[in-house]
């Protein structure tokens, strides 16, 4: 993300003013998927928390929403926007041709795409009470479970690493505030990550990792909207 990515570079010759390639309608369609994804995972899940008896926010991580009968709603959620997000991914490396955080900025996206596909594939186990009936702390660990968690890690870091290659390139480009956002992004959900995968079940760390979780998601609605309004 230099002076020689799409981001600051002028069209084609071939292709006039203000016109849209054939290659820049693919990856505007593409960054589009980044757009949507954390609108449509924020408001599946919102919509759970607030219907699903016996959730709570404060007790509970949202990944606990793929347990129970209606647990097919969050494996979805998770699922089609891990997709969404591998768009994305697609789409900012075409959008990003050359350039600083060129390269391994969409593969972290991509990382992190793959993780929450793999986190609703691989179930949460059921805790803290959560669907009713299961026993209150942390239930018994299972292979899903297992994979659910070093997965979704593996997904998360992604993410945190990819905000942190974007504020590199967006720092040498001297886009300062896109730097700040970015940078603020991938230390805070590195830190929520941090607090939630010592132990779920406290409110403060619940609630930390929940907020984290839309900053990320903000992030990445922000920053496909950015390269989509770009590509050429």
């Amino acid at each position: 993300m230099t002076a020689a990515t799409p981001a600051s570079a002028s069209a084609p010759a071939s292709v006039p003013a203000g016109a849209c390639s054939p290659r820049a309608r693919v990856t505007r369609s593409l960054l589009g998927w980044g757009v949507v994804a954390g609108p449509m995972y924020v408001t599946v899940t919102a919509a759970q928390v607030l219907t699903r008896e016996g959730f709570d926010i404060t007790r509970h991580p949202a990944s606990l929403l793929a347990n129970g009968g209606p647990g097919w709603i969050q494996i979805a959620n998770l699922v089609l926007t891990g997709v969404m997000t591998l768009a994305a991914a697609v789409g900012m490396r075409r959008a990003l041709r050359a350039g600083r955080g060129s390269t391994w900025g969409p593969r972290l996206v991509f990382l992190y795409g793959l993780g929450v596909v793999a986190a609703g594939i691989f179930r949460a186990d059921p805790a803290f009470g959560f669907p009713a009936g299961t026993p209150d702390g942390p239930g018994p660990i299972t292979w899903h479970g297992m994979l659910h968690f070093a997965l979704g890690g593996v997904g998360f870091l992604g993410l945190i690493g990819a905000c942190l290659v974007f504020a590199r390139a967006y720092a040498a480009m001297g886009r300062r505030a896109w730097a700040a956002w970015s940078a603020a992004t991938g230390l805070v959900f590195l830190a929520a990550f941090a607090g939630i995968a010592s132990g779920p079940g406290n409110a403060v760390i619940n609630l930390a990792f929940t907020a984290a979780v839309v900053l990320g998601y903000a992030w990445l609605t922000a920053t496909s909207a950015h390269l989509m309004r770009q590509a050429t």
